[in-house]
């Protein structure tokens, strides 16, 4: 060998030691968080030794013999796998963002310290010293097990605190404590009872549209063409009420506002909480059937919450054991207990109800004073509490909150002394969901499970149930005011004492359904109740499209004779029908073209069955053609800027049997447009749309390649860095699905058709045998980027698939890949 490849080879080896030299070095790094899950660990706090059994997935079985050890080794294994996730949720619920992201989310710390996420869970952890000492001592003992993860882990939590660490100062790994728990608990609450961001934008359409335009383009629930969950006819109890007060299904404006002289401005930015949800409905599915249906003869409970992408999945799949307490289901990371699940005897899902539980009341400030506001003729002095804010990097901020009567002061103070906007919130009150979520865990009927359900005070959930005697029923629960005024849709006028709330509609009263005549009951957003139900819930309830799809689906199966069994709940959960394209198909029948691709684009749609399918080439063609026909219609209406607000899907749907409205007709031209005419130019404007961006083949364009799920980790997963996201997110993976559909994968308005919001679990429950339970999340149980239980679920997921949920000790023990002993 001569000289010159001699020092090549050396050359060559040294880079390859190298490159294997950072490979260690990187897997030791992205491994050194991995959690210890065979053999033991002494976890000092335990009582007696606890075993916790995972499944080929991950999925932890914890079996711990009295319930103080229980909830301690969830806390413990909640923060093996996800304390990442925990760590960046309570900064969240703190408004402390900032200490580690930076002044980058400054605006949203100032925003969350306004509005008092952290007040509000200081105040349910009072209401629980005070009044419920037995169900702090649970947060307490899940708190204790948390920190001691920390204590043995706090440098090696995650790579995420690792790579943070580099390019940000190092933050504190305080210990848990039990008001994050509660404040996670604040945070989902206002991503599903949020309805104060609707009053502001319908204030500010008002503004620029006028009131009757605005009522015409947002038109309330279609009562005539969609089903409701609980008809009053069915709730024999309330019929002495019905008439007396039935809410009025029109839209009643607030009087004396000058709309131009309201300050709409927010303190601070709403934080990004697209992993929550995002998208005009964040939506939901759950129903049960009765067993007079079902292949077993035992009722059969399904559920699929939807909720915004993220990693690692919002939910955590586990099993929690003792001789008294047997429950499994999905957890929050950062919460104690069973969310949604099943135990010995009951089984229950929940979606979100939606009810209007925030209001904004338009304050007069005194212009010789601006921390006073009027009321009932007198100035008022507004309380004024300040937070401080910490920044990594920077210096602390400081900002004065100022408080009325009915809440904190939102809009962003100017020297103008416009009329600002307070907001008062069920939240405000001490919140008992953990009560509840406790209670409801060991209910053995169903009574006790209504029992549990009166603690569930905020976010009002569809809660749907099911157990081993056969029976079926149904439960919204939750604080829902009484108003002396006003519906709730449009800030009111807070000087005056006409729209205060006057109490809490009566428990009693809430809608609820046991073993109804049907056989079964269908949620999925849709309205909960009929016109004539003598209180107000919501005027703003989804489309409908899911509901009456399910039913549909159900009712044709029961009508068959054919009797139910959980595939058939599996082949529900993931259907994809359209039933927007059902309207507007028909309309598409009558028309050709001279242009080639737009007749080849019409003889697709003329064919295809409506199922947003991922290798669907006519599903691409009506999603961009729907965006197409809704700016052909209301653009020249109401302005570029304010189409995403005004897009109501019921008014579209009433459209499709609506020819002859005016809406079809384009203001800025001197001729008389129709309805053809419209349908016409948006389908020739989506084709040449689609020929741009992928090409003349139409065989690219199908709607998996549009529509890709890319499930980002917080904050890292949206750094711009490409390296760095690559390692922490997962995807995009092509998926069926839309919004509105059963399986609903939804995606902000436009052209881009990325999901932004998806089923966050799926759940079929067949009570005749509790170990048939199936289940999946989207991503995986871990929180560790390469992880294997990082992303393993998602094939299932991604292809309506399950994994087993096992019950019995000896399934669990069967089925056990790992087997982990804490000892005290």
């Amino acid at each position: 060998m001569n000289r010159v490849a001699r020092i090549s080879l050396l050359v060559v080896t040294v880079l390859l030691l190298l490159i294997l030299v950072a490979a260690a070095a990187f897997t030791a790094i992205m491994r050194r968080p991995f959690p210890q899950t065979d053999g033991s660990i002494t976890a000092p706090g335990l009582q007696a030794p606890v075993d916790v059994y995972r499944d080929d997935y991950g999925v932890p079985h914890i079996y711990a013999a009295n319930e103080h050890d229980l909830f301690f080794a969830q806390g413990y294994v909640h923060a093996q796998d996800r304390f990442w996730q925990m760590e960046f949720w309570r900064h969240i619920s703190q408004g402390r963002i900032s200490e580690i992201a930076g002044s980058s989310t400054l605006k949203s710390d100032i925003f969350i310290r306004t509005m008092g996420w952290n007040r509000m869970a200081e105040n349910t952890i009072r209401y629980y010293e005070e009044n419920e000492p037995e169900y702090l001592s649970v947060l307490q003992a899940y708190s204790d097990g948390v920190n001691a993860y920390i204590a043995e882990n706090r440098d090696q939590i995650s790579v995420n605190q690792t790579i943070l660490g580099l390019v940000n100062e190092p933050w504190e790994i305080e210990p848990w404590l039990p008001v994050h728990t509660v404040g996670w608990g604040v945070v989902m609450s206002d991503n599903l009872s949020g309805n104060w961001s609707e009053e502001i934008a319908r204030a500010e359409l008002i503004k620029e549209l006028g009131e009757d335009q605005v009522a015409s383009l947002l038109p309330f629930y279609p009562y005539a063409d969609r089903p409701v969950i609980v008809p009053t006819s069915a709730m024999p109890d309330l019929q002495g009420k019905v008439g007396e007060t039935a809410v009025s299904n029109s839209y009643t404006p607030a009087t004396a506002v000058n709309w131009a002289n309201v300050n709409t401005t927010l303190v601070g930015s709403k934080p990004d909480l697209s992993f929550l949800g995002s998208g005009p409905f964040v939506g939901s599915n759950n129903w049960v059937v009765s067993g007079q249906y079902t292949a077993s003869g035992q009722p059969i409970l399904a559920n699929d919450p939807h909720l915004g992408i993220q990693i690692p999945a919002i939910w955590y799949e586990v099993g929690l054991h003792t001789p008294d307490f047997n429950v499994v289901g999905f957890s929050f990371a950062g919460v104690p207990g069973v969310i949604i699940g099943h135990n010995d005897h009951i089984a229950w899902g929940v979606t979100n109800v939606g009810p209007d539980v925030q209001d904004l009341y338009i304050e007069k400030l005194n212009p010789s004073n601006p921390n006073q506001y009027e009321y009932m003729g007198a100035w008022q002095d507004m309380d004024i509490i300040t937070e401080v804010i910490k920044v990594n990097g920077g210096d602390d901020v400081t900002v004065a909150v100022k408080l009325t009567r009915h809440g904190p002061i939102i809009s962003d103070l100017r020297d103008n002394l416009q009329d600002v906007l307070a907001m008062r919130w069920t939240a405000q009150e001490p919140s008992r969901i953990l009560q509840s979520v406790v209670l409801l865990n060991q209910a053995q009927n169903y009574d006790e499970f209504r029992e549990a359900l009166r603690y569930w005070d905020v976010p009002s959930q569809n809660v749907v149930y099911a157990d081993t005697e056969g029976n079926i029923a149904y439960q919204t629960p939750s604080l829902i005011p009484i108003r002396k005024n006003g519906d709730g849709l449009i800030p009111v006028p807070g000087w005056t004492d006409e729209y205060e709330w006057e109490g809490w509609i009566p428990y009693e009263d809430l809608p609820h359904l046991f073993n109804p005549e049907w056989g079964y009951i269908v949620t999925a957003n849709h309205a909960v109740v009929d016109e004539d139900y003598p209180y107000l819930l919501s005027f703003d309830w989804a489309d409908g499209d899911r509901g009456q799809r399910i039913t549909d689906m159900l009712t044709e199966l029961i009508d068959s004779g054919h009797k139910l069994t959980a595939a058939d709940m599996a082949r529900i959960q993931f259907d994809s029908q359209s039933l927007m394209a059902d309207d507007y198909l028909p309309l598409l029948d009558g028309l050709s073209s001279d242009d080639a691709q737009v007749q080849a684009a019409l003889e697709r749609l003329h064919g295809w069955d409506g199922q947003m399918r991922r290798d669907s080439v006519p599903a691409t063609i009506f999603d961009v053609f729907y965006f197409y026909l809704v700016e052909n219609m209301l653009v020249d209406d109401v302005g570029e800027a304010n189409l995403i607000t005004v897009h109501s899907r019921i008014f579209m749907h009433s459209m499709a049997s609506q020819p002859d409205a005016p809406w079809w007709d384009n203001q800025e031209t001197a001729e008389i447009e129709t309805a053809d005419t419209i349908i016409r130019q948006a389908l020739e404007e989506a084709v040449a749309w689609l020929e741009n961006d992928m090409g003349s083949d139409m065989n690219d364009w199908t709607w998996g390649h549009y529509h890709t799920v890319t499930f980002p980790s917080a904050p890292l997963g949206q750094s711009g860095i490409g390296l760095i996201e690559a390692l922490v997110n997962a995807g995009p993976y092509p998926v069926d699905g839309g919004e509105s559909t059963v399986n609903a994968n939804g995606y902000d308005w436009g052209t881009s058709m990325a999901v932004d919001w998806h089923p966050s679990m799926r759940m079929i429950v067949d009570l005749s045998d509790w170990n048939l339970m199936q289940t999946v999340i989207p991503t995986g149980q871990s929180g560790h980027p390469t992880h294997p239980h990082y992303t393993d679920q998602v094939p299932l997921w991604q292809n309506g698939q399950y994994h087993s949920m096992s019950f019995t000790r000896e399934a669990v023990e069967t089925a056990a890949a790992d087997h982990l002993v804490l000892q005290p």
